[in-house]
C-alpha cells in the first residue's frame, strides 16, 4: 500500500496553527510572520516581550519609520535597527534596560555613516549612582557625590561626526554624564593666530624719528626694546 505524504506547505501550516493555539494560551496578543516566527508579543500581564517590529507612520511633517529588536519586560534590550518606510537603514542602536547604552550608529538614506554616539544607560540593579562635581569656571573634578539613581540614559564617551560623502572624520566630542568635556576639531585645519606686535610708546616714536636712516643707532632703556 502506497503511503500518502502531505505537502510541506500543509505541514508548515499545521505546525503554525498548532503553535498559535499554544501561544494563545500564554499571550494576550502576538503576530506570526511568513516564516512562522512569533512577533510583537504582549504577555498576560500586558508587558511587551520578545522580538518586535514597530511601525510608525509619518505625522505632522515627521517621516515615518520602522524599527526591530527585542523587548524584555517592556524595555528595549540589545541590538535594534531602524529603517525608513522604503527600507533604508537609518540607525543601529544598542539598549540596556530600555536606555541607549554603548555605541550608536546613524546613516544617511544612501547608507553612508553620519555619526557615532556613545551613551550610558541606567542600571536598575544599582539604586544609587556616583556623579562628579566640577569646579566653578573650569572642567576639573573637585569632588564626587552619591545620588539616588532614576531611569535615564546619558551621553557618555566619544561622539564622532563624519562627512557622509567621503567618510572623513570631521569632528569629535568627549562627553561625561551629559557634560560636554572637550569639543574636538578632527578633520579641521588649525590655523595659528599671528601674535600682535606691541604698540610703540611716544618715546619710541620720537627716537625712530630722530635716528631714521642712521646706522648702528641703538635704543637705551629709556626708549624700550
Amino acid at each position: 500500500m502506497k503511503k500518502y505524504k502531505l505537502p510541506s506547505f500543509i505541514l508548515l501550516l499545521m505546525l503554525q496553527i498548532f503553535f498559535a493555539a499554544g501561544a494563545m494560551a500564554q499571550y494576550k496578543s502576538f503576530m506570526l510572520n511568513d516564516k512562522g516566527d512569533t512577533l510583537n508579543i504582549i504577555d498576560k500581564n500586558g508587558i511587551k516581550q520578545g522580538k518586535w517590529v514597530v511601525h510608525v507612520d509619518a505625522l505632522r511633517g515627521e517621516p515615518g519609520y520602522e524599527e526591530e529588536g527585542i523587548f524584555k519586560n517592556n524595555a528595549k534590550e540589545g541590538l535594534w535597527r531602524k529603517y525608513n518606510l522604503t527600507g533604508d537603514l537609518l540607525a543601529i542602536e544598542n539598549y540596556l534596560h530600555g536606555g541607549k547604552d554603548g555605541a550608536q550608529q546613524y546613516f544617511t538614506y544612501l547608507g553612508d555613516l553620519e555619526r557615532v554616539e556613545t551613551w550610558r544607560a541606567y542600571n536598575p540593579d544599582a539604586p544609587y549612582d556616583t556623579v562628579a562635581v566640577y569646579g566653578t569656571g573650569n572642567n576639573e573634578i573637585v569632588s564626587y557625590k552619591i545620588v539616588k539613581a532614576v531611569p535615564y540614559s546619558v551621553k557618555n564617551g566619544e561622539w564622532k561626526y563624519y562627512d557622509p560623502a567621503t567618510g572623513r572624520l570631521m569632528r569629535t566630542e568627549q562627553w561625561e554624564m551629559n557634560v560636554l568635556k572637550q569639543p574636538g576639531n578632527a578633520g579641521k585645519e588649525v590655523v595659528a593666530t599671528p601674535k600682535k606686535k606691541p604698540e610703540k610708546t611716544p618715546e619710541m616714536l620720537e627716537w625712530d624719528k630722530k635716528n631714521k636712516g642712521k646706522k648702528g643707532a641703538l635704543r637705551d632703556g629709556r626708549t624700550g626694546l
